[in-house]
């Protein structure tokens, strides 16, 4: 079986489960995961996992993330993007290019934002946008997001394009949304391009039909999105008692309690996940895996 990583480039109209269904019928496997969903509006970087890999998901390298994103002044719809209802549509102010390139400035940094109500977030275990979809009342709260640089690609006539590189769960339409309030209208996302996700940039992403005519050529090795993790290399024996499901003596000299680790053992092959525990000086178990990788 292989154990992996695809940097796949999504393609618009596919939503991230069509393309994990794609990958599981290009390797011949049922255990294929993703990280970071993409709507289907949307393109570009998405790092899918097969095999044992699936299970370094919540760990992977891949929370702050760059968009290209296109905009539409004057029109908002209840998604806040493109495909949704016309809610409202309001004049376009006269603004030139430094006037929204400054009004994009005010959102850098750590900021609260409002996510939309068709968004996957869970409320009481029903995804936000089934709700909205069945008109349900009801409030998403804020949440802290981090918005590292942000700048106008270009602007022409109420429409324009913006880069952004943020963190994990800010949605770039609601970005959009708020930019139009700024402006003194209002505004739309009308296309979304990921151009890196972490480790994974859109210039080393294989299309489907690459994927297809040579599967092999563009699997990463599985510890790929893990690499900003620490790092520590173990004798035969410790990697023996690690996969037995028992601790390790480790004097774990630079190391903080619960320290998340990834474990090699002396050939260099990765083991699996494990966690420091300074208060007794040993190596505990977290997930490791069944074959190496």
């Amino acid at each position: 079986m292989i154990h992996g990583i695809v940097n796949v480039l999504k393609p618009t109209g596919m939503s991230s489960h069509d393309v994990v269904g794609q990958l599981r019928r290009i390797y011949q496997m049922k255990k294929v995961g993703h990280a970071g969903t993409l709507d289907p509006l949307a393109a570009g970087v998405l790092p899918v996992y097969l095999g044992q890999a699936t299970r370094l998901i919540e760990y992977g390298d891949s929370d702050i993330k760059t968009y290209h994103a296109e905009f539409t002044l004057g029109l908002a719809t209840d998604t806040e993007d493109i495909t949704g209802q016309v809610v409202q549509t309001l004049p376009v102010p006269d603004v030139t290019e430094a006037l929204v390139e400054a009004a994009l400035q005010t959102f850098l940094g750590e900021t609260e934002q409002q996510p939309s109500r068709y968004s996957a977030i869970s409320i009481n275990g029903v995804k936000a946008y089934k709700l909205a979809r069945q008109h349900q009342d009801f409030v998403l709260p804020a949440r802290q997001i981090t918005i590292h640089d942000i700048r106008l690609l270009a602007y022409h006539d109420g429409r324009g394009v913006l880069s952004v590189t943020c963190s994990k769960g800010t949605y770039v339409r609601s970005l959009i949304r708020d930019l139009g309030e700024k402006l003194g209208t209002c505004a739309c996302m009308s296309y979304l391009v990921r151009v890196r996700a972490g480790l994974f940039d859109i210039s080393s992403a294989a299309t489907l039909e690459e994927l297809e005519a040579d599967p092999q050529r563009y699997v990463l090795p599985a510890d790929q999105a893990i690499q900003s993790l620490k790092k520590v290399r173990l004798t035969i024996q410790q990697g023996t008692f690690l996969l037995q499901g028992r601790a390790v003596p480790f004097a774990g000299r630079g190391l903080a309690q619960g320290d998340i680790l990834r474990v090699y053992n002396e050939a260099g092959n990765l083991m699996g996940i494990a966690r420091f525990d300074a208060e007794h000086h040993v190596i505990r178990p977290h997930k490791m895996f069944a074959e190496l990788l």
